[in-house]
């Protein structure tokens, strides 16, 4: 470091993420970067391959905070938890009233809320700020999901802006809400995106094991859908990785990886969300399931030691593919459905002010689960910003119209031919669970009310009732129950 006082932001924790994101920093005009880690040859090294874009390396925390201008403000790019609440504690006792933090991880929003509170007591802004795009999106433009102050955005908006991606020339980054409102929408968008990935996955599989598709065959299936409405980065990358080759066997990338996938605990997170705040979210549920599932090599081997036959694929037509997208553009539409539903609760349950059209706005550019599907969102909210679901909306209520015979013959072909597709098949029973008249429900409150006093509601008139099980069996008005 040379001059002080002379960084409008900073960047602390030099992993790839935050050399990326100070880099990009560092590249728009206007921005003069700061940057600090814990073990400085992390900072040398980015300053031996990047340091014509004029950082102001700091070896020390007090050094770096030493070389930002007023209001101090400062990204926090390290691991989620222990970490970032040290690097916080160490900014908090150097930082003034007025100064802002900024913790762009992929922190629990429960936490962000907690810090919020914490450091707006000693007179500091505290930001949670979903950041969306991967490496690649840190360097080049992400979607950016900033909670906190409207003081803090102020001098923080135009940062942001500077380094986002950009989509329809409209920056891909929005003050979301207060506390933790950037790190919950940062949540649901994770979420959004395992039910996304799972859905390609099982529409991947469905062709390969009941179409027959060969590899090379897949490769222009998924181009092709990327010309359409189905045009997004996970479908464009499905195309890639099916289109690479392994090096030492020739064989397909996709035929010598271990059919396990992990996670990092985001998708957990928003189901176990949703559950409290009593939103169903089953197409992100299933995808986690799913996941887990395939990480449990023992019990698969287990059960396949006990199967006699598995069922032989039917032989299936010309439209086959035709019918898998429309299967997955339908169950595409409730998985964000579901995604909006767990954003309105949240903002309900604590208090945030979410544009719903603006969170859709965003997530067209720089984030993983971009596309153009996201335009018909951002119009759905700008028709009607009260829209019960997304589901009530013309345009999706149309396209699931259009493709639910092709839905129902995909989740009744993959059940027939023995190919999970728990994606699918959810999608189409919360769908259908949404359009009937009546569901079982009413015996759920009956049993209910048998064995715990639970109560119920009448169609015919207002009131709580319990039925005398145990005694007459004769129905009393009486108060809800509390259990």
């Amino acid at each position: 470091m040379t001059d002080t006082q002379q960084a409008n932001i900073g960047v602390v924790g030099l992993a790839v993420m935050g050399s990326n994101l100070a880099r990009n920093l560092a590249s728009r005009e206007g921005n003069t970067v700061a940057v600090y880690n814990r073990t400085y040859a992390r900072t040398e090294e980015l300053l031996r391959e990047h340091g014509d874009l004029g950082f102001l390396a700091a070896e020390s925390i007090d050094d770096f905070v030493a070389s930002l201008r007023a209001p101090r403000t400062a990204i926090i790019m390290v691991q989620a938890g222990a970490g970032t609440d040290a690097v916080i504690e160490q900014l908090a006792e150097r930082f003034e009233p007025g100064d802002i933090i900024v913790d762009g991880g992929n922190a629990n929003f429960q936490d962000t809320i907690r810090r919020e509170r914490e450091l707006r007591g000693k007179g500091l802004n505290f930001v949670g700020a979903g950041i969306s795009g991967g490496e690649e999106g840190a360097l080049h433009g992400p979607s950016i999901m900033p909670g906190g102050s409207a003081e803090a955005w102020e001098t923080l908006g135009p940062i942001l802006k500077s380094i986002a991606a950009v989509a329809e020339g409209e920056p891909c980054v929005t003050h979301v809400g207060t506390d933790g409102a950037g790190h919950f929408v940062k949540m649901v968008h994770n979420g959004i995106e395992y039910a996304d990935m799972q859905l390609i996955a099982e529409a991947y599989d469905l062709l390969r094991r009941v179409g027959r598709y060969d590899v090379p065959e897949l490769v222009d299936v998924f181009k092709t859908w990327n010309e359409g409405d189905l045009q997004s980065y996970l479908i464009e990358i499905t195309a890639e990785v099916l289109a690479q080759r392994d090096a030492e066997t020739g064989k397909p990338l996709v035929d010598v990886i271990r059919d396990e996938a992990g996670s990092k605990g985001t998708g957990v997170w928003t189901v176990q969300n949703a559950v409290g705040l009593g939103i169903p979210v089953s197409g992100i549920g299933e995808a986690v399931f799913a996941r887990a599932v395939s990480s449990k090599p023992a019990q698969r081997a287990a059960v396949q030691r006990t199967v006699r036959q598995r069922p032989e694929p039917p032989t299936v037509t010309d439209t086959f593919a035709d019918d898998v997208r429309a299967a997955l553009y339908a169950s595409k539409v409730v998985a964000y459905a579901q995604g909006f539903d767990l954003i309105v609760a949240g903002a309900k349950e604590f208090g945030w002010d979410i544009d719903l059209g603006a969170i859709a706005k965003i997530w067209r550019a720089g984030c993983i689960i971009r596309a153009r599907f996201l335009n018909r969102i951002v119009e759905a909210y700008a028709t009607n910003p009260g829209l019960e679901t997304l589901l009530e909306d013309p345009y999706f209520a149309n396209a699931v119209a259009e493709g639910e015979a092709a839905w129902r013959r995909i989740v009744g072909v993959a059940a027939a031919a023995g190919v999970p597709a728990p994606g699918f098949s959810s999608a189409l029973a919360y769908y259908d669970s949404l359009a009937s008249e009546r569901l079982p429900a009413a015996l759920i409150q009956g049993q209910r009310d048998f064995f715990g006093a639970h109560t119920y509601r009448r169609i015919d008139k207002e009131g709580v009732f319990h039925t005398r099980w145990s005694e007459d069996r004769r129905e009393i008005a009486t108060e809800p129950s509390t259990h």
